[in-house]
């Protein structure tokens, strides 16, 4: 294992028509939350719902080696809520078990309203992608109970950094 970097470049994005850097604190919870497990950011950015738009940011940060993004936003099942159909196309792989795991836990938090939610995550080249509901309260059980594991590479008995030099192989 000495060939793994346990501090990742993260990138953050908040899809949103209405917050602001003043007013988003979703955004601001994943960057407090992945700087103080010892990460990069690699860049924060807002953008309103649009599926192209959100699309051509994150393969971006993909063909920069951005290691993860974390999209906070647009998972729901209004009619703005884009983020997995302008994500997903980007995906070479899906990893289900996220949102599987994510809506369980999610259930002893707000019960049977995380129905609503279509959180996903998937591998695009060798970038990990989360997309995460948009309330403070899904980012943050999303880190605590899953990614804060997951992306450190002490974790067992597996995680996602230790077979981060094996995703290239996709």
């Amino acid at each position: 294992m000495t060939d793994i970097n346990p501090s990742l470049k993260i990138a953050v994005l908040t899809v949103s028509d209405t917050r602001t850097e003043e007013t988003d604190k979703s955004g601001k919870t994943l960057v407090d939350r992945l700087t103080k497990a010892g990460h990069q950011l690699a860049e924060k950015t807002i953008l309103k719902d649009d599926k192209y738009l959100l699309r051509a940011k994150v393969a971006n940060w993909v063909a920069d080696e951005v290691q993860v993004v974390l999209i906070t936003g647009g998972t729901g099942i209004t009619g703005r809520d884009v983020t997995p159909d302008a994500i997903s196309p980007l995906f070479d792989k899906e990893i289900p078990g996220f949102g599987e795991l994510f809506r369980m836990l999610s259930y002893d938090e707000i019960k049977t309203s995380t129905i609503q939610s279509r959180a996903i995550a998937g591998l695009s080249n060798s970038t990990l992608i989360f997309c995460l509901p948009g309330s403070t309260g899904a980012c943050m059980t999303a880190w605590d109970k899953i990614l804060k594991d997951q992306l450190d590479v002490g974790h067992g008995p597996c995680n996602f950094v230790e077979i981060m030099p094996r995703i290239k192989e996709i």
